[in-house]
């Protein structure tokens, strides 16, 4: 029997070693497989050859297990570790040659054990540094060695406890043949999602057999002898009884509750599964209309109730979000005083909701009622309301527990959503100013490119003209000088004037590109200065105003301009315009207004007047507001943030 279940290990390996070569050539797994079965049947059909094989096949087995998954020494250190274990595996062989024809069975049982040990930590490393691919393919090999270490540890305690099997060391010897079909079955993409439930179970039922088997030493210890026949049979019974108790423990204690939960709760779930089951609806992101009225009805299922309410808080009131059964849309004023109660109140009945919320009883005559606010931290977010038929069953401790509960984790739930909005407006506002900002530039781009056509056109219509004119005049008046000096003095009056032109010429084109007087004096003068040239008649109005950095000051200086243009445009003849200017807050603030015809700002779009503004003082990190109404004038106000 031995010989025949050695044959079939030998035939298996080697059938595992070729099946292995065929699927991975580059692999050298194969081969080291094959290797070891060919070392073993050598051994088996020249029974002189046994110490060769008893000394050198721990050290291929070594070799296994430092090169898993795929059979390669990836380090030195590893490939150091098999060349010893070949060293040692060597001189153990001839040891044993030199014993012969008796074979101690000490040194190769201490060796194989070592390299045992030494094989299964280098599995263990390489698996925390192996791939999903790798780790699979490990995972298959443990589960091969987990099973045949079971099989192994079970049949020597029944030998010694029940006299069986027979021949525990064969059934041990046989379990490793699981083994190469573990390393076979890892390379099979078929079988790849089956390991991980299969070593689950095997690991589980490995350890309650572990256990089963350890108390059962300790009862064998306990005897302080091997048991008698009689004893055997009553321990190995026991032992299949605690197995059996241990395997269906947990089907029966579910089976146990839940016919414990139809006799106390009458048929209906337990009051916590409604707690699990919102939190496992929750985590798979269900709506929250859907949420709260999937809550609402298990919520009334679970307590028996007539109806069950979730109410929405906001500023200043209460609205129903939903309701089991379906009620129409309600809300109810509350002050802040009676939001502040709320929100310090617990689970409450009807004569606390008379007193701070009497319209919430309209409808519930004689009802048992219960209200649970829903709060998040100290800040009332809403209220849950159930209530039962009158004469029905009062509301227990229990009962208002899973409320109290209930309403933290509706809180916490409506607090999250209202977190998630807030991030999505912010979101959109910061995509809108992108958008406007990005919208804003282009026009800077193409304003700039427009102003300095419009100066190159000026410089050679204008400037560039009088300049031309004058040194045409100069060399005239030169040549002039030695023939005719009268008339060339006459020429040089004439070219006094053409400079003052020239000189009027410049100081209009630099009057649009950036006032002197706005750079030499500061806003007061040069708006001052703006609204004397003003159609409309024009105040200027200023408190503390001093001097500011030059892209601020043109800023508010331009968009008055352009404020008193359009005034001046739209206003009427008979309007009057003012300007104020004043700090404020860490703000620059300016407001142009009229008292003239007005216009509709919902019916009117942003003028390029207005567009080019919003684009100057954004720019600078200010903000304008138009306010008008048709009769009634328009003002126009920004603010610019400075800093002092």
């Amino acid at each position: 029997m031995e010989s025949g279940v050695l044959v079939s290990l030998i035939g298996l390996w080697a059938a595992a070693g070729v099946v292995l070569l065929a699927r991975k050539r580059q692999e050298p797994l194969g081969p080291i497989v094959l290797a070891g079965a060919a070392l073993a049947a050598a051994g088996r059909l020249w029974h002189g050859a046994a110490p060769v094989v008893v000394g050198l096949e721990p050290a291929v087995g070594l070799h296994l297990l430092l090169g898993l998954p795929e059979g390669r020494l990836r380090s030195r250190a590893r490939k150091g570790v098999a060349a010893a274990g070949y060293v040692i595996g060597a001189g153990v062989a001839v040891y044993l040659w030199t014993q012969r024809p008796d074979i101690p069975p000490a040194a190769p049982i201490a060796v194989a054990a070592g390299f045992g040990v030494a094989g299964a930590m280098a599995v263990a490393a390489r698996y925390e540094r192996a791939t999903e691919a790798d780790r699979r393919r490990l995972r298959w090999f443990g589960w091969a060695a987990t099973v045949a270490a079971g099989v192994a540890v079970a049949s020597g305690v029944l030998r010694v406890l029940a006299s069986w099997p027979p021949h525990a060391p064969i059934v041990a010897e046989a379990a490793t043949g699981l083994s190469p079909l573990g390393l076979v079955a890892g390379t099979s993409n078929r079988l790849a999602g089956w390991v991980d439930r299969l070593l689950v179970s095997t690991i589980s039922l490995a350890g309650l057999t572990a256990l089963v088997v350890a108390v059962y030493i300790g009862v064998v210890l306990g005897l302080g002898r091997v048991p008698r026949q009689s004893e055997r049979t009553l321990l190995v019974l026991s032992m299949v009884a605690a197995a059996a108790a241990a395997v269906l423990y947990l089907p029966a204690h579910t089976r146990l509750s839940n016919l414990a939960g139809r006799i106390v709760y009458g048929g209906r779930p337990p009051p916590e599964d409604v707690l699990r089951a919102f939190g496992t609806r929750q985590s798979r992101s269900v709506p929250l209309d859907e949420l709260l009225l999937q809550m609402a009805e298990s919520l009334r299922k679970t307590l028996h109730l007539a109806s069950a309410e979730v109410w929405g808080a906001s500023p200043g009131t209460l609205e129903r979000m939903v309701s089991d059964p379906e009620r129409e849309d309600a809300a109810l004023p509350i002050s802040g005083a009676e939001e502040s109660t709320l929100a310090r109140a617990g689970v409450s009945g009807p004569a606390w909701a008379k007193v701070w919320l009497p319209d919430l009883l309209e409808g519930r005559d004689g009802r048992i009622m219960r209200l649970a606010p829903i709060t998040h931290p100290g800040e009332l977010l809403g209220l849950i309301v159930i209530d039962r038929p009158p004469g029905g069953e009062a509301f227990s401790a229990e009962d208002d527990r899973i409320l109290t509960e209930l309403a933290r984790q509706v809180g916490l739930t409506l607090h999250n959503v209202r977190l998630d909005s807030a991030l999505q407006a912010s979101l959109d506002e910061v995509r809108r100013q992108a958008e406007a900002l990005q919208a804003s530039r282009g026009r800077i781009v193409a304003a700039g490119n427009a102003e300095r056509r419009r100066i190159e056109r000026n410089l050679h219509d204008g400037a560039q003209q009088h300049l031309v004119a004058l040194a045409v005049k100069v060399r005239l008046a030169r040549q002039l000088f030695e023939r005719d000096p009268d008339k060339a003095r006459g020429l040089m009056e004439e070219l006094g004037g053409d400079l003052e032109d020239a000189l009027q010429e410049l100081r209009d084109l630099a009057h649009g590109i950036y006032p002197p007087l706005l750079a030499d004096k500061g806003l007061p003068e040069a708006l001052a200065a703006a609204a004397r040239r003003s159609i409309l008649p024009t105040d200027v109005r200023r408190h503390g105003i001093g001097r500011y950095p030059p892209e601020v000051e043109a800023a508010v200086y331009f968009c008055c301009l352009e404020a008193l243009q359009n005034a001046g445009k739209h206003a009427g003849e008979r309007a009057r315009a003012s300007v104020r200017l004043w700090e404020e807050a860490g703000g620059l603030l300016f407001e142009v207004a009229d008292d003239g015809v007005g216009f509709d700002t919902r019916h009117t779009g942003a003028s390029a007047g207005f567009t080019n503004m919003n684009d100057r003082l954004g720019a600078v990190g200010g903000t304008l507001r138009v306010e008008s109404a048709p009769g009634r004038g328009t003002k126009v106000a920004g603010a610019i943030p400075v800093a002092r």
